[in-house]
């Protein structure tokens, strides 16, 4: 936690991270967990959890009551500090646009009221989920930062209606932007003030030593399953992943056995084969052993504006665990597709994956390029803008 000295320094003291997912339950390898748990070693991060987009439909009754039970268990927990500085909060909200209307006579004073009891008066307001827009107006802040990792619009379930102002508003609000992905900054140059690229991280070491096997054992709910292995990790939804092309190379490739870790919100069914094995989300810790248990991992991406948007974190772990990776295209694939097999098509994704099965490979150009990619330099990056920004304020002022 930052001394006095050091948040005086700074110019602010303190850092309100409006979240993009619940602590409680999403991987901990999201931009916002990492960047923000590293930070909160220097100055105290109030992190709130995800506001949510959109009420969750009732036309998938399991899935509604599993949210809507989850969200509850979340704002039981109300203000815990989870690591040394680093603070979660659930605030009582709802999502779409009763939010938006809570925001600043409900939502607004519950996160201050949170603020100041871990002592943060003078924060950086960062926002990611969009729902928190509203916000800029009514929590008093030494900066504002959007941060523009995801496409929210692009989110199928969301209103666009109500999440395109949202974004419109952060976007002319915000002191500074930041991004992952490096087409996206520059779609959205001239529509922001201030811009940091700052492109996804990793944790090198661990995934790194999964891949050479200092890790523990084959997790045991996939060592019996016969190789090759053929690994996705992520979740399964609508708007990243595409069915269609995973149903048809799964079909094709009946020798292997394919693997998905991660949760899947598509409905029951979806995959028929008897060779694709759903072994479900794992803690984020566990998540290096499942992909060096894999003989091949891939990308499945469709082509939605959302991957288009985008910079998916898992690449960068798929190569510092050092297996052969196929992906489909996406535009921040760019400068990495020299390390990874890119495949459009049931049939050549397929074909590519025969191949990586069937080759050899070598894993160290690609961990030698990701090495000084860590989530660490990440955060020192972040860190120096936000100082940059506070002090260029403190300037004008004087």
């Amino acid at each position: 936690m930052a001394d006095g000295s050091m948040r005086q320094k700074t110019g602010f003291d303190g850092i309100i991270c409006i979240g993009g997912e619940d602590w409680w339950y999403h991987n901990r390898g999201h931009f916002d967990f990492q960047i923000m748990r590293r930070l909160a070693k220097r100055h105290r991060v109030l992190f709130v959890n995800s506001l949510g987009v959109r009420m969750p439909g009732l036309s998938d009754k399991r899935v509604f009551a599993h949210r809507i039970g989850r969200k509850l268990r979340s704002l039981s927990r109300g203000l815990v500090e989870a690591e040394p500085g680093f603070f979660v909060f659930s605030p009582v909200t709802a999502p779409g646009k009763l939010a938006e209307q809570m925001s600043s006579w409900a939502l607004a004073p519950q996160i201050r009221l949170g603020a100041r009891r871990i002592g943060i008066t003078n924060p950086i307001l960062w926002i990611h989920c969009p729902a928190g827009a509203k916000l800029t107006q009514s929590i008093p802040s030494a900066g504002v930062v959007m941060q523009r990792t995801d496409r929210f619009e692009a989110f199928p379930e969301a209103d666009p209606g109500i999440v395109g102002p949202q974004i419109a508003h952060l976007k002319a609000h915000a002191d500074l932007v930041v991004y992952a992905a490096p087409h996206l900054m520059e779609e959205e140059r001239r529509d922001v003030r201030r811009q940091l690229l700052v492109t996804h991280g990793v944790d090198y070491d661990l995934f790194a030593d999964a891949g050479h096997g200092c890790a523990a054992a084959e997790p045991c709910d996939v060592a019996d399953l016969p190789r090759p292995r053929v690994g996705f990790i992520g979740g399964v939804d609508r708007h990243t992943f595409d069915p269609e092309l995973f149903v048809k190379v799964a079909g094709e490739l009946s020798d292997m056995s394919f693997v998905v870790v991660g949760g899947c919100s598509l409905p029951d069914g979806w995959c028929p084969h008897r060779n694709v094995h759903f072994v479900g989300r794992k803690p984020y810790a566990d998540v290096a052993s499942y992909m060096a248990a894999m003989d091949v991992l891939i990308m499945p991406w469709n082509s939605s504006e959302w991957i288009k948007g985008c910079n998916p974190i898992k690449l960068k772990e798929y190569i510092a665990v050092g297996r052969p990776v196929v992906t489909t295209p996406f535009p921040a694939l760019r400068e990495w597709r020299d390390l990874v097999t890119v495949a459009e098509g049931p049939q050549a994704f397929a074909e590519a994956i025969r191949r990586a099965v069937g080759g050899t490979f070598d894993p160290v150009p690609g961990r030698g390029r990701v090495a000084g990619e860590s989530w660490d330099a990440k955060a020192d990056l972040v860190e120096s803008e936000l100082v940059a920004l506070t002090n260029d304020f403190a300037r004008a002022v004087a």
